[in-house]
């Protein structure tokens, strides 16, 4: 088999073969192809599309190229969750916990942030002493103790989607849905679970920035986890203006432990619930999405959901006091707030930007080498539709310096006020099959 025979049977529009799409992955991850032929490809992928068949055959080599974990002695069924990423997106602080807190194991392997969209380990790293490193073994011990850990990823886990990965970003490759994906979906299956629930997010705070990508990606990889044996659904969520109110990481751990306790933002909770039901319904602690919902909500409400995540934070080596003093988190030595210049309803916060003006104070890094500051970022105190009064403060800005004018000025540039303005609708679709 040679590589450029199969460039130029997938440039001329013929789907591959699964031995081709094994080939390739596995001959790319030994280096015996190089970055030149990968990226034809790519681009071959790019412009010609895949069939359902190719994508999961991609997505499975990609899966098989480094380390599987065995999940397979932890007692029921293992459920994983995984969002497209956002602005303020704190879901997993929160339901990891609170679908623990019902019985359903979830062991959970997250990633980082970049750019303006947030990661999971920051946040959890912001709480003193916790630890993502785990070995396999802690791994398995934890969640069949606690029902719940959370860590880092492995370094070996599909090492072929992170080589494929740095060639995409720099050959105009990323936007594909295909290769999409194939990444999400490799990563998801390495790691061992046996239902996967996705959270696609759709709007200028999302990677996919319209409803029909957001569709068709949702689609593609709930096929993916079918035919790779995964009980595999997608909720597809709004992302136009950012979740919650809280944008920087020990700002969101706050909010997660006032969410835990039933007082966080509404649709952060909601968010939670939707997909929290849908977790309970795979993982066959429930029937019906109704009655998966009912217990979450008991869970809050009785306290077995707070208490879960104070016994994670503990059992990961974290300061479990940050629960009952959470204003530990906050750092920051200003706190700054942002006035309204006119009375009116906010009918817009535009998500990526906002999130780039919390990039800015340190809240997220540029490149992956670059070091956050757990303390910084944006409390907002309005939402799309709201009423806000003339000098009323829109937006608290923790922050280090207070030399931020160009911070206020992206923020006023992306908060804008108007006559009126309908919320959004936070959950678009549902996708089952």
């Amino acid at each position: 088999m040679r590589m450029v025979d199969l460039i130029e049977k997938k440039r001329d529009g013929y789907a591959l073969t699964k031995e081709e799409i094994e080939f390739i992955i596995q001959e790319y991850t030994k280096d015996k192809i190089p970055d030149y032929q990968m990226s034809a490809f790519l681009m071959t992928v790019f412009y010609e599309d895949m069939t359902d068949e190719e994508i999961t055959a991609l997505t499975l080599a990609m899966a098989d190229s480094g380390e599987k974990i065995d999940l397979s002695s932890i007692e029921g069924i293992k459920v994983d969750k995984h969002s497209t990423g956002g602005v303020g997106d704190t879901t997993t602080l929160v339901l990891a916990p609170l679908v623990a807190s019902v019985g359903v194991p979830v062991a959970k392997m997250s990633g980082r942030g970049l750019g303006y969209t947030g990661g999971t380990l920051d946040k959890l790293e912001s709480i003193p002493g916790f630890k993502i490193e785990l070995s396999d073994r802690a791994f398995i011990d934890e969640v069949n103790k606690n029902k719940v850990a959370v860590i880092g990823q492995s370094g070996d886990l599909a090492p072929a989607d992170k080589k494929l990965y740095s060639l995409r970003d720099v050959t105009a490759t990323v936007d594909s849905i295909p290769l999409i994906a194939s990444s999400i979906m490799s990563k998801k299956i390495a790691a061992g679970a046996d239902a996967i629930v996705l959270d696609v997010t759709t709007g200028e705070g999302a990677f996919m920035k319209n409803l029909e990508d957001a569709r068709r990606l949702s689609h593609t990889m709930v096929r993916i986890g079918e035919l790779a044996k995964r009980k595999t659904m997608a909720v597809i969520s709004d992302m136009s203006q950012p979740l919650g109110k809280a944008i920087g990481n020990g700002l969101e751990v706050v909010e997660a432990i006032e969410t835990l306790q039933g007082e966080g933002p509404n649709d952060l909770l909601e968010m939670c619930y939707v997909l929290g039901s849908q977790m309970l319904v795979l993982g066959e602690k429930a029937e019906t999405l109704e009655e998966a919902r009912s217990l979450l909500e008991e869970a809050v409400s009785s306290g077995a959901a707070f208490e879960t995540f104070k016994n994670m934070i503990k059992n990961q080596g974290g300061d479990e006091s940050i629960c009952s003093q959470p204003e530990k988190l906050l750092t920051a030595p200003f706190k700054i707030e942002l006035p309204a210049k006119k009375a009116g309803v906010v009918t817009q916060l535009v998500a990526n930007e906002i999130g780039i003006a919390a990039m800015m104070l340190g809240a997220g890094r540029q490149t992956k080498e670059e070091t956050i500051d757990y303390g910084v970022g944006l409390k907002l105190h309005k939402k799309v539709g709201e009423q806000v009064e003339k000098g009323e403060s829109l937006v608290t800005i923790y922050s280090n310096t207070e030399q931020i004018e160009p911070i206020k000025e992206k923020l006023y540039q992306n908060i804008q006020i108007g006559e009126a303005a309908d919320k959004p609708i936070l959950i678009h679709e549902i996708i089952t099959e």
